[in-house]
């Protein structure tokens, strides 16, 4: 009975408990954020990362790098210009250059064929006993650089005169006597120039020159130096021989040139009174005064013979007698022409080998001057090109092409070559059996190319571009004033006179303000609530009203 009774009281009051309103439901509640959010950062990275405004900064230093870089080194002027005189041997010529700078800070050139160069004869070296006169000479070439470059970019267009071989001949108060009066006229050119622009380049640098216009011409310029071509020039009264090299060298004959990644370590060297009009004038001479010796072998028994000359010719004894004692003009009047190919190699050869036994190194291919071994593949340039454009030969044409061309061309008569080449001259004609033979004994008996050999090519031009020393010249002398503006930029902006300051002062401020107002409109509102569930406090995002 007991045990009914507490029962039915336990169900009386579940009954009576059960008959009660029921209470409202519990509400979270909410509490301003005053905790600190370090306390639920496990919950803070379930939310999106707000900017930092560190991140903000750099932005907006990016945007000021690339707002100035723009700013400073764009030019109004898409079309730019520049011009080189080259005060050679035998004449002069200016060279005006068409150029841009494109968005990689690389120089591209707009060639047109004929267009660009003028050459007036005759060179520097033959105003010495009258510098003055050299002012009509520079006079025409100025009118024809005049026409070429817009009248509005005179001021702001180089000019530059470099005199090479036949001004490094004469004394250096006899070369600053022309200078001067080439400065003279050049001050008042109406072209941007300045004293020193005036000036006579060594040897060394012409072949420098010469080997970067090449391989800027071929695309390996700022490449492997293994892939880049050397260059040997034969000019009038010097040959240069440039390439790169391996092999430690004595200072005066090593080069460093950088282009990009690399450093071309050549070897550059200009051979003077080695080139073609100085080297032919020299055997001449040689010939009459009996300097060769019968002995050698190397030409005919009798030394008054000329085996560069083609039979039949007849050289007016006035000319040749001309400046020589009398013992020595006796072979004048009996000098004859033999046009014997061999013959004319070996003279040539004992030219190009006077003096090699004063060579203080082991390897010197040319006279008493070291030279390391040819290390890859050569153009040559100048009156190898011209050469073998006479003989009609293919660039890619062997030295045993040359030979072969020379030997027919120098034992043919004189008057049937003159009635097949009607257009050339006596003197130019003439030259051509010396050219090939002289050619054939400074690239194979001297450099020791072999006469297959397909790694030299003749050319003066690669497609569109002149293979010419004065474009490279150019080339380097833009190339480093381009890296020296990059590398002055900053104080380009800074500087007290620079315009570009208060322009970039006023777009920094814009882009620092748009940064702040960015950052503060995308900060979120948090709030902290309790969760019952969790039995702990979390964060949660509201959105904005």
């Amino acid at each position: 009975m007991r045990r009914l009774n507490a029962r039915h009281r336990v169900d009386s009051e579940l009954k009576t408990t059960t008959n009660q309103p029921k209470m409202d439901p519990i509400k979270f509640q909410t509490r301003p954020n005053s905790r600190s959010t370090a306390l639920f950062s496990r919950n803070l990275r379930q939310t999106k990362p707000t900017p930092s405004l560190f991140a903000i900064s750099v932005s907006v230093s990016l945007a000021l790098l690339i707002f100035s870089s723009i700013f400073i080194f764009s030019s109004p002027v898409s079309k730019k210009y520049g011009i080189i005189i080259d005060g050679g041997s035998t004449g002069t010529r200016i060279h005006v250059f068409r150029y841009r700078v494109d968005g990689s800070k690389n120089l591209v050139f707009d060639f047109k064929e004929g267009s660009d160069s003028l050459k007036v004869n005759p060179g520097l070296s033959a105003y010495v006993e009258y510098p003055e006169a050299v002012s009509d000479s520079l006079g025409k070439l100025l009118e024809f650089g005049r026409k070429k470059v817009p009248r509005k970019q005179l001021a702001e267009t180089e000019i530059r005169l470099m005199a090479t071989a036949g001004l490094r001949l004469l004394d250096v108060e006899l070369q600053e006597r022309i200078l001067d009066e080439c400065r003279k006229v050049l001050r008042v050119s109406g072209f941007k120039f300045h004293d020193e622009w005036a000036s006579v380049i060594t040897g060394s640098d012409e072949g420098v020159y010469a080997w970067v216009v090449a391989n800027y011409a071929l695309g390996t310029l700022g490449g492997n130096p293994l892939d880049t071509t050397g260059i040997i020039e034969l000019g009038g009264v010097s040959a240069q021989v440039t390439f790169f090299s391996s092999e430690p060298m004595p200072s005066k004959f090593s080069r460093s040139i950088k282009f990009g990644n690399f450093t071309y370590s050549l070897y550059s060297h200009s051979f003077l009174h080695f080139g073609q009009d100085v080297a032919h004038e020299s055997l001449r001479e040689s010939l009459i005064k009996g300097d060769f010796s019968p002995a050698s072998g190397s030409l005919n028994k009798e030394m008054y013979m000329d085996p560069c000359t083609p039979k039949g010719y007849l050289a007016p004894s006035s000319n040749l007698s001309l400046g020589y004692t009398a013992e020595k003009s006796k072979y004048s009047s009996e000098l004859q022409a033999t046009g014997n190919f061999s013959g004319c190699r070996s003279a040539a050869l004992m030219l190009l080998q006077n003096g090699k036994e004063k060579c203080s190194n082991y390897r010197c291919y040319l006279g008493s001057v070291f030279m390391p071994k040819l290390q890859g593949k050569f153009l040559a340039t100048e009156n190898f090109f011209h050469t073998s454009k006479f003989f009609r030969l293919h660039q890619r044409a062997s030295l045993s092409d040359l030979m072969m061309a020379g030997q027919h061309f120098c034992g043919e008569d004189w008057s049937k070559l003159k009635k097949k080449h009607q257009s050339l001259g006596e003197e130019e004609l003439l030259r051509y059996c010396f050219s090939s033979a002289y050619i054939v004994a400074l690239l194979h008996d001297s450099l020791g190319i072999a006469l297959d050999d397909e790694r030299i090519s003749f050319a003066n031009r690669v497609e569109n571009i002149p293979l010419d020393w004065a474009l490279g010249a150019f080339i380097l002398q833009n190339m480093a004033k381009l890296d020296a503006q990059q590398i002055d930029w900053i104080t380009t902006i800074i500087s007290n006179d620079s315009p570009t300051l208060f322009s970039i002062i006023a777009v920094s401020a814009i882009l620092m303000f748009i940064a702040w107002f960015i950052l503060k409109w995308r900060k979120p509102e948090l709030k902290t609530v309790y969760d019952l569930e969790k039995g702990r406090y979390i964060v949660t995002r509201i959105g904005r009203k």
